[in-house]
């Protein structure tokens, strides 16, 4: 299982690591990226089961980042989690319009996660 973790911040990327394995992965499962742009980069060198990713980054945001996910490239069908702070009615429609398989409204807890994982692993 290889995971990708998409946040610009180093703290929220470091939390979401700990949670996934907490979860039973490794670190080795899991690769990182501050944002959409070297996120691309890293989905263009390597194939990946699952994309957690922010909204709101710099050079490439989460929803530009999902929009590009589901049109180019090998990934189309990949699942992608939201993890946000964009938690509004509108932002949830927008996200879900544009690819994603789920949305977690940040602050979350690991059994959020969890449950949110195993929906769209299944």
């Amino acid at each position: 299982m290889k995971i990708l973790i998409v946040d610009d911040s180093s703290t929220m990327r470091r939390i979401i690591g700990n949670v996934v394995m907490q979860l039973g992965y490794a670190k080795d499962d899991f690769d990182e990226a501050e944002d959409g742009v070297k996120a691309w980069k890293l989905l263009s060198e390597s194939q990946y089961d699952i994309i957690l990713t922010d909204w709101n980054m710099p050079n490439m945001n989460g929803l530009e980042l999902v929009k590009k996910v589901r049109s180019e490239g090998n990934h189309q069908k990949v699942p992608i989690i939201m993890i946000t702070t964009e938690g509004g009615k509108n932002e949830v429609i927008t996200a879900l319009k544009a690819g994603v398989n789920n949305y977690i409204v940040k602050p979350f807890n690991a059994e959020v996660l969890k449950e949110k994982l195993d929906g769209v692993l299944k």
